[in-house]
């Protein structure tokens, strides 16, 4: 019997010891990107999140302000911009899994106007347009200034290619899509929000409203000539852009988007529309399937800052990258710093 006591207790500190490497390495492998990511003057600070067998490990570099040595921490908010588009889609999902909308919904059925516009030769736009960038809407929305010039700005829409077919990126489809499940749920979509993912995931410190405090910790960004740049200002719903969110909720996130048990997680990431030979759309994810490889994920970017937040659910694993700095190619170059984390976290 203490034969095997002994055996025991060897077996559990070797199990502790291996997750102690495993931890130490996923650290080294934060710090190597995100000083090599810093090397390139254009960057003043990042914050990494890794999920990685049941583990989160947050580090955060550089200065929020160019010379004032502010490291981020975990307190720090961060605009996500695009990424809010996932939790839209997530919105949608349930609304499809509720019967509250159906994929096949011609839009027009939602809206309070007739908008014979929205349709090409008779074919209308459906609600799995708005969310896989098939719609055949412009990117930036005509009028944005309020909700009702929004609906202005629709009307003088034209749509030149049958829905379903082409991809374009659009930041009008997601605000109608908010504007939607606002209607079907007969609640504002900042509330649908918080009471169906930020709350149930304790993601307190996730929100659209800033409050004093709030704004006190809010990143101001920088591009590529160090120029402080302004923070985003929501005029419409939110489908789009407008969540603030700190690390250590975006692992909160990452968990969710990893439960596989979750139905609404599932629905939000099944693949609606086909591009190119392993690219997906799915609820405003995007999803690459390449052999045993998956890969869902969205890209953030708006005026003073850009983000990436990608999950492997084979591997359990999920990766988030925020920086203060935004211009052109900023989002490939941050995607080859998650690419680089993963390879090297994914390891046994």
């Amino acid at each position: 019997m203490k034969y095997l006591i002994t055996i025991l207790f060897f077996v559990l500190l070797g199990c502790k010891s291996a997750q102690q490497i495993n931890k130490q390495n996923v650290e080294n492998a934060i710090t190597k990107n995100a000083f090599q990511l810093l090397n390139d003057k254009r960057f003043h600070s990042v914050s990494v999140a890794v999920y990685k067998d049941g583990e989160s490990t947050i580090k955060h570099f550089g200065e929020l302000t160019i010379g004032k040595g502010n490291k981020p921490n975990d307190s720090t908010l961060y605009e996500i911009a695009s990424v809010t588009k996932t939790f839209t889609g997530y919105i949608a999902a349930k609304a499809v899994l509720d019967k509250k909308i159906n994929l096949d919904d011609d839009i027009r059925n939602y809206l309070d106007e007739p908008y014979p516009n929205l349709e090409f030769k008779g074919e209308p736009i459906k609600i799995k347009h708005l969310i896989t960038h098939t719609s055949g809407f412009p990117n930036i929305p005509i009028k944005s200034e309020n909700k009702k010039a929004f609906f202005e700005g629709l009307k003088q829409i034209k749509i030149e290619t049958k829905p379903g077919e082409v991809y374009f990126y659009s930041n009008t489809a997601p605000e109608v899509t908010a504007y939607i499940l606002e209607k079907v749920y007969k609640k504002p979509f900042e509330e649908l929000v918080t009471e169906f993912i930020l709350k149930p995931n304790k993601m307190n410190l996730t929100k659209f409203t800033l409050n004093e405090n709030d704004r006190i910790r809010l990143v101001k960004g920088y591009n590529d000539k160090n120029e402080l740049m302004p923070n985003f200002n929501r005029t419409l719903w939110g489908g789009i852009s407008g969540l603030h969110s700190t690390t250590p909720d975006l692992v909160k996130y990452m968990k969710l988007q990893l439960d596989q048990s979750n139905p609404i997680v599932n629905e939000s990431h099944k693949k609606l529309f086909k591009e190119g030979s392993d690219f997906w759309e799915g609820y405003h994810w995007y999803i690459i399937e390449n052999g045993d490889e998956l890969i869902i994920r969205h890209h953030g970017g708006i005026y003073g800052m850009q983000n990436w937040f990608v999950i492997y659910p084979k591997q359990n694993i999920g990766i988030s990258i925020l920086t203060n700095a935004s211009f052109d190619g900023t989002g490939d170059i941050l995607e080859k710093v998650v690419d680089n984390l993963y390879n090297e976290v994914n390891v046994k």
